[in-house]
């Protein structure tokens, strides 16, 4: 019998080219998005409504999926944006939107359908998030923060949910060329002094997303792991990316030294 996926944001990204790829390969899935109505018009997979800030909107997505389906295997947390922007230049408000979408909605929709799983006594919870839970970069304080949250989060619930059966891991892509960097979200601000570091790296950002990982390797990562009888927790994936974390968790200062260079020197 094949397994049913639950797969958020998959209109766009990683998350539709998941939904497509475990479609293809005879996978059950169903995909959320905002706007169901013009998603599922193009795609082949079932789609429903669900807004991740609205914890009505989460309720009421909830009731309607387990009308549709009566077995849940795996949810793949995939919606969520970047913020990029200066510490000093970002706002509470603006940082506050961040968390409730990559945090607090990938939580919140978790907890809900946890009674589900323990029930089933199964289950398997898989987030998509970024080496930037893992390390940070400048311009990306709030959304490594919020990464670095869920990492957090998972780590416990791991603990807390493995007595049923219930199996927890975070797939922690590099750069990749997909629609997350176009979509990025950049805050408003124009303190003089920092205007050469952020065009700086602004073109450094720039310059590592084209440069990156085609989103098939996360793709396959995220299909590996599904698959996985004993699946890791953490599965990093990506150029250079055991490296990176190696550097940050044992010669921190040639870290930062690597990243000071390449953003001075973005062309």
């Amino acid at each position: 019998m094949s397994k049913t996926i639950l797969i958020t944001g998959a209109s766009s990204g990683f998350g539709l080219l998941l939904a497509n790829s475990l479609h293809q390969q005879g996978f059950n899935v169903i995909g959320t998005s905002r706007n169901p109505e013009k998603l599922q018009a193009a795609v082949p997979f079932t789609v429903l409504a669900l807004d991740i800030t609205d914890e009505n909107s989460i309720k009421e997505f909830t009731n309607q999926l387990f009308v549709t389906i009566n077995q849940l295997d795996v949810l793949v947390n995939n919606a969520g944006y970047m913020l990029t922007g200066l510490a000093e230049e970002t706002s509470t408000e603006v940082g506050k939107l961040q968390f409730e979408t990559n945090f607090w909605g990938t939580v919140n929709l978790t907890n809900a359908l946890l009674p589900y799983f323990r029930k089933q006594k199964f289950g398997q919870i898989i987030t998509v998030s970024s080496m930037m839970g893992l390390v940070s970069l400048p311009m990306k304080p709030i959304y490594a923060a919020s990464k670095h949250a869920l990492e957090g989060f998972f780590k416990s619930l791991r603990f807390e949910v493995s007595q049923f059966n219930i199996k927890v891991s975070m797939i922690q892509p590099m750069w990749a060329k997909t629609s997350l960097g176009a979509n990025m979200i950049s805050v408003n601000g124009d303190i003089i002094e920092y205007r050469q570091f952020k065009e700086q790296t602004n073109k450094y950002i720039k310059n590592s997303i084209a440069e990156g990982d085609e989103p098939a390797l996360i793709v396959n990562k995220i299909i590996k792991v599904i698959n996985a009888k004993n699946p890791k927790f953490r599965n990093i994936v990506g150029k250079m990316a055991g490296m990176v974390l190696f550097l940050n968790n044992h010669a921190y200062s040639m870290f930062e030294k690597a990243i000071h260079k390449s953003v001075k020197t973005a062309m």
